[in-house]
């Protein structure tokens, strides 16, 4: 048994908000907090090979389990030694549930007291998932975080949709587990808490779901298009009622300003595809504001994207020569902006965490956001 290294420690603490950092321990190494998980959902990050992610010290990545089962599939993963082995990548990897998927492609889904009825993507093969199933779909790719298979409304909902939610996600929880510690697979598994804005459903599914003593915490079903003061209401009573010694995780979120607040309110792990799809069409983050790199004004800019940046493509590149690149459609830009995207964000999440370690975190939020607003 492994679950001896499974623990999270809180390290330090802001003394003038609810942030905190601290230290997950899994089976392939330690997680740094806060964190951000760049997304790989099927086994790479768009665009870079796993060597650039180390050398920007990634400590972290999530992969899609929904669409590693389809392709290339589980057997074959657990043929190659498991998914760390069969996409050399040493260090903790969490892998979503497939819960998103409900969500995202809802039109091909139909949820049922059982589980979920997809219809591929792909091809349209019907596929049930259950959440035993997806217990045992990730136990079977060997990742180190394993989520509970979740079910939430698109918003707008109504109370009767985020009730129902609740429910049926509190009951899958419940069947995670017992599938879970009937495999003892030695790792983890995260729950997931639902309610939307309605803080008396949200509080229900935090009791049910903490209730069932999962190794973390997750707060899902948010950044769906809610106000930003009912987002943040909803993430400070949570953090609240969710347990000091266990991770949260704030899934989906991924605009620097929204992490900042959560990370005032307590929250330890984020992740998102923001960085990475931006990059790809031309949206670059900057300390200075955000840069659309198709303007003709950077035709003939001989500076970096930015020069208080360290990375690959601001050591070496023009932003002349980076609107060349993405005019022209070449491979390159995509690996370029998004060498800058990641290495952007996970120097913002560096930065955090020493700000909080010498209680300067409220200095630095307004710092960033500031620069953030600028366009």
């Amino acid at each position: 048994m492994k679950a001896e290294v499974n623990t999270f420690t809180v390290t330090a603490r802001d003394s003038s908000t609810r942030a905190r950092t601290g230290l997950l321990q899994t089976v392939h190494g330690q997680v740094e907090t806060p964190a951000f998980m760049p997304v790989a959902s099927q086994g790479t990050v768009k665009a870079l090979i796993h060597r650039i992610l180390e050398e920007m010290d990634c400590q972290i990545i999530l992969v899609n389990s929904y669409h590693l089962f389809l392709r290339p599939g589980v057997e074959l993963i657990k043929k190659m030694g498991g998914l760390h082995k069969f996409i050399s990548w040493p260090h903790p990897i969490l892998s979503d549930s497939g819960g998103f998927q409900v969500y995202s492609l809802s039109p091909l889904a139909k949820v049922s007291e059982e589980g979920v009825m997809f219809s591929s993507h792909l091809d349209g093969k019907k596929i049930f998932l259950t959440p035993e199933e997806a217990v045992r779909i990730q136990t079977g790719l060997g990742t180190d975080i394993m989520m509970c298979l979740d079910y939430f409304p698109s918003f707008p909902y109504t109370e009767e949709q985020v009730a129902y939610s609740v429910g049926l996600t509190g009951r899958w929880a419940r069947r995670s587990k017992e599938e879970f510690e009937h495999l003892q697979p030695g790792t983890q598994l995260w729950g997931i808490t639902q309610g939307g804005v309605f803080w008396n459903y949200r509080r229900q599914s935090i009791e049910e779901i903490v209730s069932c003593d999962f190794h973390g915490y997750a707060l899902g079903g948010l950044g769906i298009g809610e106000p930003k003061s009912q987002l943040y209401e909803i993430l400070e009573k949570s953090c609240e009622l969710l347990p000091e010694d266990r991770p949260r995780y704030l899934m989906g979120m991924g605009y620097i300003e929204d992490i900042l607040e959560a990370v005032e309110r307590g929250v330890d792990f984020f992740d998102c595809v923001l960085p990475t799809r931006n990059a790809r069409n031309g949206t670059l983050f900057t300390s200075e504001g955000r840069i659309s790199i198709k303007n003709q004004k950077y035709a003939d800019d001989p500076r970096p994207l930015d020069e208080n940046c360290g990375c690959y493509t601001c050591r070496n590149f023009s932003r002349a020569y980076l609107r060349h690149l993405y005019e022209r459609n070449e491979i390159s830009s995509a690996i370029l902006n998004t060498i800058h995207n990641l290495y952007y964000y996970l120097d913002i999440f560096k930065k955090i965490r020493q700000s909080i370690q010498s209680n300067s975190f409220n200095s630095l939020k307004k710092a960033i956001i500031e620069k953030n607003l600028n366009e």
